[in-house]
């Protein structure tokens, strides 16, 4: 790895990529400020951009950060593997002993003054750990002692650090995105399907632990048997998507967003897209999410080291995992999970790791063999 570094010379970063992320965080900021400010303005003594402040403020610390991050070489955390596998037990129990609660779930902690969650950490910390344990060990992937039960226990332990901190979503997030990379470290489609009946298990079980998870199953099959309490949020989404028809209502004209539609800044974000840009809005948003898909995944495909390539998919991955599960909400096809829209909702430590992760898939396509045109 260290050669496929000094090869890369004067290689420049991926354009299209910064383009397309630069945009997606810019349409953010907008519509963070159309779908928050009566919230804002309501909730916080008469403050509109109140949450648009915020998001700003992150998403600059953030494109910093990615600025910063794409300019060091990404062999470096397989160097630290060690290190990062220690912050994120450590991030993990801290959460756990000194976590901020909030909606019920104590996922949140503050570190001089600053409040952000772990998990965000996690995720892209247990990415660039099982890219360097599948780099290390691809020559056993295949082997059922050697290759599968060690990486299932691996990829269990990082999804259990954030399922011990009533964090099911997230942890089913990373663990679809360890599957992916699992799959393409080589491992046998019979290791897979036994991995995914082992995932859908532990899901279960974790769901059944918790009654209001039960409910949101039992609403999500049928929100007008309870229209005034589990199922009003599905509802008010759909209502949202359904009022914008092809063309929306026009931007800042959304009607749900004033207190029918919770978190309609956050975790229903995608909803307020829909019903002030209408279906023709939801299509564009859903191709700049392609065109960062086909970026990440050709970066992954033509780096040259098998670490790098891991690191690009999983990070790629994380993001479209999220982006599916978020419009899956919003739409009604599957329950709720409070996912944020990366790049676009509400949510500043969200927004800031995003950004760092996407500096080191930046510095990665230093080393993709790829058309940058």
């Amino acid at each position: 790895m260290e050669e496929t570094a000094r090869k890369s010379g004067k290689r420049t970063v991926d354009w299209v990529l910064i383009f397309i992320i630069v945009v997606l965080v810019l349409f953010g900021f907008l519509m963070v400020y159309s779908s928050s400010y009566p919230d804002g303005y309501y909730k916080f003594k008469g403050d509109p951009v109140y949450f648009l402040k915020k998001q700003v403020m992150a998403g600059v610390i953030g494109l910093v950060g990615m600025v910063f991050l794409a300019n060091i070489p990404y062999v470096i955390y397989s160097k630290m593997n060690k290190m990062i596998l220690f912050l994120c037990v450590g991030f993990a129990l801290l959460t756990v002993v000194l976590g901020i609660a909030s909606n019920g779930a104590q996922r949140w902690i503050s570190i001089a003054g600053i409040t952000f969650q772990p998990s965000e950490i996690i995720k892209i910390g247990g990415v660039l750990y099982m890219a360097d344990y599948f780099n290390k060990n691809r020559k056993n992937m295949t082997s059922l002692n050697k290759g599968f039960i060690p990486s299932l226990m691996m990829m269990g332990m990082f999804c259990l650090l954030i399922a011990i901190q009533d964090d099911l979503s997230t942890a089913v997030i990373l663990g679809g995105t360890f599957m992916v990379m699992f799959f393409c470290a080589g491992a046998r489609i019979g290791h897979l399907m036994v991995l995914f009946v082992l995932a859908v298990a532990a899901v279960v079980v974790l769901i059944a632990m918790q009654p209001y998870r039960i409910a949101r199953i039992t609403v999500f099959l049928d929100p007008f048997k309870d229209p005034l309490g589990g199922g009003f949020q599905i509802i008010q989404s759909l209502y949202a998507l359904g009022t914008g028809g092809l063309f929306g209502m026009g931007i800042g004209k959304s009607r749900q967003k004033f207190f029918y539609l919770p978190e309609a800044y956050n975790d229903f974000i995608f909803s307020i897209i829909g019903e002030e840009l209408g279906f023709i809005g939801c299509v564009l948003l859903m191709l700049g999410f392609v065109i960062f898909a086909w970026r990440g995944l050709r970066i992954a495909m033509n780096t040259e080291d098998f670490f790098g390539s891991q690191a690009a998919l999983g990070i790629t991955t994380l993001v479209l995992v999220q982006f599916v599960i978020h419009v899956a909400v919003a739409t009604s096809s599957m329950p709720p999970t409070g996912r944020a829209l990366p790049f676009i909702s509400a949510g500043g430590s969200s927004l800031m790791f995003l950004l760092f992760s996407m500096g080191i898939l930046l510095n990665i396509s230093k080393y993709s063999n790829t058309y940058r045109n």
